[in-house]
């Protein structure tokens, strides 16, 4: 028995999603072992790190002032280099359930439009988490893969991840990306925009938590078949006082609407740019939807309503990509036909 099959044995081998909004993490032979919010609580007294994930998400909004809740993932992408290596280190770790001295090979998906920068400090950060070899590979792909999407087959396959930071759209062929489009639109900018809207409408300020609540309860892309109502507390903006009141899905509908227009907009153009060859086979297989964006109500109805082509939701959208990623932990081949230098 050599030593390569030894380590083998021990292998600990993860994949990765790191997303903007929760990161999940699938080890080697045990499954998804992490399933986090993407955010970091740090004392800015002693620079220590406080909370990370779930507890530390609990804390968004209700820290004293000494300690900061910090999302190191914006848009998909690393935006506090510092703090992102920290959170992976957790997650690593967490991961691996021990502080052995693991030197893990770690695959993780990115957004397709990621520049060289970006991709660098992605790798980095993963290296100077102590892993022994880093690969990236592009989210879209990956979440096809994990969608169970035949993308080795010479037929076009569509796939639309929309996730925190990004929404990725891709038409793959032959285990190649045929045309891929990045937008960086997706549910942070919902969420938003539902703040927006309250504060615009009722003069009433909500945090994140409750938008994301809003979004999950009444957001939807399409009219729905039952109208829904929801009573959400805020504070108001001129009287600095709480205050409850009751909002319905047609209200954040109009709220969403400009969010859930530039996606339809991003797989208007994708399918208008695709071969004529393997538009025919989307419109035949249809379109895979995928993230947690997929699951915003009536957002697949709205989608085959604007373009014809059927729609249908990835069995379990939050863990596509990461699942997709696992695959590659045992396909080196099509992994390096897929992995991004």
């Amino acid at each position: 028995m050599n030593l390569r099959s030894l380590f083998s044995l021990f292998s600990s081998d993860l994949a990765i999603d790191l997303g903007t909004a929760n990161t999940l993490v699938y080890a080697k032979g045990k499954g998804v072992v992490v399933n986090d919010p993407s955010i970091v609580a740090i004392n800015k007294n002693t620079n220590e790190v406080e909370a990370v994930g779930r507890e530390a998400k609990d804390m968004v909004g209700r820290t004293p002032g000494n300690i900061v809740a910090i999302r190191p993932m914006k848009d998909g992408v690393i935006a506090d280099f510092k703090v992102t290596e920290r959170m992976l280190n957790y997650f690593i770790q967490k991961a691996h359930g021990r502080k052995m001295l693991v030197h893990p090979r770690i695959i993780i998906g990115v957004p397709s439009e990621i520049t060289q920068v970006e991709k660098r400090a992605v790798v980095d950060s993963a290296y100077h988490a102590k892993a022994s070899e880093v690969f990236l590979v592009e989210q879209a792909m990956v979440a096809a893969i994990g969608a169970g999407l035949p993308i080795t087959e010479p037929s076009g396959n569509m796939v639309v991840d929309i996730g925190g930071g990004t929404t990725d759209v891709a038409v793959i062929s032959l285990s190649g990306i045929v045309y891929s489009r990045s937008v960086r639109v997706a549910g942070n900018e919902m969420d938003d925009a539902i703040i927006q809207y309250l504060k615009r409408k009722y003069n009433l300020l909500i945090g994140d938590r409750t938008a994301e609540a809003i979004k999950i309860q009444l957001g939807s892309a399409y009219p729905l078949e039952k109208p829904l109502t929801m009573e959400i507390k805020g504070h108001n903006v001129l009287e600095g006082l709480p205050r409850t009141i009751t909002i319905n899905d047609t209200e954040i509908r109009e709220a969403l609407a400009e969010n859930v227009a530039t996606i339809m907009n991003a797989i208007r153009v994708a399918l208008e740019r695709t071969p004529p060859e393997l538009s025919a086979d989307i419109s035949d297989r249809g379109i895979v939807l995928t993230g947690g964006g997929a699951m915003l109500k009536g957002l697949d109805k709205r989608i085959r309503q604007e373009t014809g082509v059927p729609v249908s939701i990835a069995e379990d959208p939050l863990a596509s990509v990461v699942m997709g990623t696992a695959k590659m932990l045992t396909e080196f081949k099509l992994l390096r036909r897929i992995a991004i230098d």
